[in-house]
């Protein structure tokens, strides 16, 4: 059965579109990713964001059908603003099309108000939604029937067939001490975003004492990173307008806001600034290229791996 740790050294599939260019390649994305020899495939998730995209779950599907061993991962589904039986028949058909190769992951969400109102949910109280919604999804994935009395999400479902032979392992995304909390209280993993390789270190030791707190096994941490290798024309110069581009087009901020936490630069400055994470104590990666094209990022992260001296 899959592990959080086995997302190793893995990738953001691109199911968004930043620059605009009328092409979400997340089937050739996985397909390649496999054939690089990546550890596994992330979609994000949002109903309505800055870029266009598509849904997470259908993504997700598409790369379970074209790939026989890329681990897939949710990075991370926004469950508080989703119907937790569907979502847990979705996860279900996902492992039943890729068994034992589902890491579930989940956050709170909530940077765009917008789409939750669009999905008739308010963001107030999301972080309460999100455990009741656990609570029913992992039932369900056990294959047990649920009668959730509430407060928020009050439920009666019947079993759902097929039912995962195992439980995908829980990964909890979010950077608050209720993230970190939550993790530690339920999750099999961690996965942070926009962190330097001394806020890791922090975090780590945090979810250490949380996890001896609930008497449970500290989560496995794993870390988003936004990269872009500047290895081919232009260089670094273009490197750094793409990268400026791709968060402009993706979260509609100035590049300034989130510049010091991308890595920009050849194979081997990224794979150093790599390796210094994972001495923070980083378990795993989903990277995401900051470039128009993610997929010869991929192929210059494969580069990368092979420049790293630490193994994941």
């Amino acid at each position: 059965m899959v592990q959080p740790s086995d997302a190793g050294f893995g990738v953001m599939l691109p199911s968004f579109d930043p620059f605009r260019r009328g092409r979400t390649p997340v089937v050739e994305g996985a397909v390649l990713a496999e054939e690089l020899g990546f550890d596994s495939g992330w979609v994000g998730d949002h109903l309505s964001f800055h870029p266009p995209l598509l849904d997470a779950l259908t993504a997700l599907t598409a790369a379970a059908v074209r790939t026989e061993r890329l681990v897939l991962g949710t990075g991370v589904l926004l469950l508080p603003m989703r119907n937790a039986v569907w979502t847990a028949k979705q996860l279900a058909s996902i492992d039943a099309l890729a068994p034992g190769r589902l890491l579930f992951g989940v956050g709170v969400g909530g940077e765009n108000p917008a789409e939750f109102e669009a999905a008739g949910v308010s963001t107030a109280r999301r972080g309460a939604r999100l455990d009741e919604g656990l609570d029913i999804v992992t039932a369900l994935l056990r294959g047990e029937a649920v009668d959730h009395p509430g407060p928020l999400l009050p439920t009666r479902s019947p079993a759902l067939e097929p039912a995962p032979s195992a439980m995908p392992p829980l990964v909890v995304g979010g950077r608050s001490e209720a993230a970190l909390r939550r993790a530690a209280r339920r999750g099999d993993g961690w996965l942070g975003v926009w962190m330097s390789a001394g806020r890791v270190a922090g975090v780590r030791a945090r979810l250490d004492e949380l996890a001896a707190e609930y008497a449970r096994p500290s989560p496995t941490p794993l870390l988003m990173v936004f990269v872009h290798v500047t290895d081919g024309p232009g260089g670094l110069e273009t490197g750094r307008a793409e990268v400026a581009g791709f968060v402009n087009g993706q979260y509609g901020l100035p590049v300034e806001r989130l510049e010091r936490w991308v890595l920009v630069g050849d194979t081997d400055h990224v794979a150093k600034g790599l390796d210094e994470l994972v001495a923070a104590g980083v378990e795993g990666f989903v990277l995401m290229p900051a470039a128009s094209d993610p997929l010869e990022q991929f192929r210059r992260l494969a580069r990368v791996r092979e420049r790293m001296t630490s193994s994941l």
